[in-house]
């Protein structure tokens, strides 16, 4: 007996996706995400980080209902809502997390934002495992953010807490979606929406990406690989695991973004920030024991 939710399997990619350990798909998806948004940096000085933000949600739109098959019919009205409430959710996450990232650094930027996630893991702990794991996950990025209020990043920081909410509100829809079992489609879909609903924030800005083919390809880019590619495999994920185990498992995240920043960015972590990298990962390993063991008690209790 598992407690996981294995989607059915359609291909190579599919069983990958359903089969691989969750961690080594949050690795993935970090990655993706954190190379778009590294494009998505070296474009703000040309493009306003709300449109490219725009452009992000719908390049991931557009590749996700290319890939999706019948993405148009079989929804009721509850999935209806629950898609489109979950697109516009995330183009707005998408929207201020740029316009944060556009002020401070990616790896601090992710690492407040991660607050999100951790009221979710918080509302859903029911362990005194877990609750330790969630500690060390929140000591460590309290670690990481550092959470400096001046002149300079004040603005960055209410966008970040804003994006923040949002995350909050994309893990608890999203998981809902997930549970839909269409693949991408519902994620495309919602991402379709989400466009539509914040054209007015991000089209005004958009003129220069239209005339220039290589800004326009990089800003599509930017979505395939943040959202198409490191949403679509936590549709995947969120299908198959808990969403306390997911929210708790994001707190990878900023520990990507930290070293994506450094890597590409000229961003170094310093060695305060190398130990809220090593907190981060103690939680995480923590409750990955607590999983573990509760999987193994129930194996050695069900009779079959």
């Amino acid at each position: 007996m598992t407690t996981e939710k294995i989607a059915p399997t359609t291909g190579p990619v599919s069983r990958f996706l359903s089969t691989a350990q969750p961690e080594a798909l949050f690795l993935l998806s970090a990655v993706a995400q954190y190379v778009g948004a590294v494009i998505a940096v070296g474009l703000f000085d040309r493009v306003e980080p709300q449109t490219v933000a725009w452009f992000r949600v719908m390049g991931a739109a557009v590749a996700l209902l290319a890939v999706s098959r019948r993405w148009w019919s079989g929804w009721t009205r509850q999935q209806l809502v629950g898609v489109a409430l979950f697109g516009v959710a995330t183009a707005l996450m998408n929207i201020f997390f740029y316009l944060a990232i556009a002020r401070i650094d990616l790896g601090k930027g992710v690492t407040i934002e991660f607050i999100g996630p951790i009221a979710v893991a918080a509302a859903t702990t029911r362990t005194g495992r877990n609750a330790l794991a969630l500690l060390f996950a929140v000591v460590g990025v309290c670690v990481l953010g550092g959470v400096e209020i001046d002149d300079g990043n004040t603005a960055g920081l209410a966008f970040i807490l804003l994006a923040s909410a949002l995350w909050a509100a994309y893990i608890v829809i999203g998981s809902k979606v997930a549970q839909g079992d269409r693949g991408v489609a519902g994620l495309g879909l919602g991402l379709a929406i989400g466009t539509v609903v914040t054209t007015p924030v991000g089209a005004p800005w958009s003129g220069p990406v239209w005339i220039a083919p290589s800004l326009l390809v990089l800003c599509l880019l930017v979505g395939v690989f943040s959202n198409a590619i490191g949403y679509g495999i936590d549709q995947f994920t969120m299908r198959r695991i808990p969403i306390r185990r997911f929210s708790l498992l994001l707190a990878l995240l900023p520990v990507t973004a930290a070293l994506m920043g450094w890597l590409f960015l000229d961003q170094p972590p310093s060695t305060i920030d190398v130990v809220g990298i090593a907190l981060v990962l103690a939680g995480v390993a923590i409750q990955e024991r607590d999983e573990i063991e509760r999987v193994e008690a129930v194996v050695r209790t069900d009779p079959a």
